[in-house]
This record gives structure tokens, sequence and C-alpha cells, in this order.
């Protein structure tokens, strides 16, 4: 199998972070760092883009019925809390 090129992905920033990125001794892997931490935090349902297609709110319409964002009373975060199965968020912070 061949082995892939690299490819350069170039994007603009304002004068200060362009700063901030010129003390940083390797940005292309600080960025890349970066950039794979923040992907793993996206969101599930709509993929980091801040909003549902109209097929995806079909589908989270449905979901919801038995669905809720709930806010945890122990963290302060949001989760999503299945109306027909235990807590297992409320469980897991009482382990804590």
């Amino acid at each position: 199998m061949a082995q892939q090129k690299e490819e350069t992905i170039t994007f603009k920033v304002d004068p200060a972070l362009a700063e901030l990125l010129r003390r940083v001794p390797n940005r292309s892997e600080f960025i890349r760092k970066a950039l794979f931490a923040q992907l793993d935090n996206v969101c599930p349902l709509c993929q980091g883009s801040g909003y549902l297609t109209p097929d995806q709110k079909n589908h989270w319409e449905k979901f919801s019925k038995h669905h809720h964002v709930v806010r945890c009373e122990s963290c302060h975060e949001y989760y999503l809390s299945c109306d027909l199965k235990e807590d297992h968020h409320e469980a897991s912070q009482k382990e804590m």
C-alpha cells in the first residue's frame, strides 16, 4: 500500500493568536494535538455544527420522547437521561 502524502491546511488567525503561535516550538504538532482534542469533544449528533438537519431533528424528536436533557446536581453539567432505565449518571456521581 502506498504511503499517503500529508496535506497542508492553512487558516487565518488574528494578530494576537499569530503572536502566541509564533512562540510555540512545534506549531504543527501543537495545532494537530489541539484539533484532535477538540474533535474528541464534538457533539455526536450535530458533529460540531451547532445545529441539526431536518432528518437529525426527526430522529431527535423520536429519541427525546424517552430521553431528556438533565442538569446534574453534583457537577452541574448537562447530560441525557433515559426515562426507561436507571439513571447511570447519578449512580456514577454517588461513587465519586
